[in-house]
């Protein structure tokens, strides 16, 4: 009993913390961005293609480029968004 509790909750723990995880525009697709607040499936393709067509943001702000990105929906991501490259542990 004690074992099934114990597994069940650092199961919770596992998954609450990806869910809580910044997301890097740099890197994310559709299916990620749109678990983003106000991110949905056009704004979410427009992210990519604005992606594809400019190059990495260098600056979470730089996504207000993207059309539909507005003020309200940059203050709902700041804190969910990042452009941090992965750093490779063994170079």
């Amino acid at each position: 009993m004690f074992k099934e509790l114990l597994l069940t909750v650092l199961c919770i723990l596992l998954l609450s913390a990806a869910a809580f995880a910044n997301v890097n525009i740099n890197t994310a697709g559709v299916k990620e961005l749109i678990s983003l607040p106000g991110i949905g499936l056009v704004k979410a393709a427009a992210i990519v293609d604005y992606r594809t067509m400019h190059g990495s943001f260098k600056a979470p702000d730089e996504l207000k480029r993207v059309k539909g990105i507005g003020k309200k929906t940059m203050d709902k991501l700041r804190d969910q968004i990042t452009v941090d490259e992965e750093t490779d542990p063994h170079p």
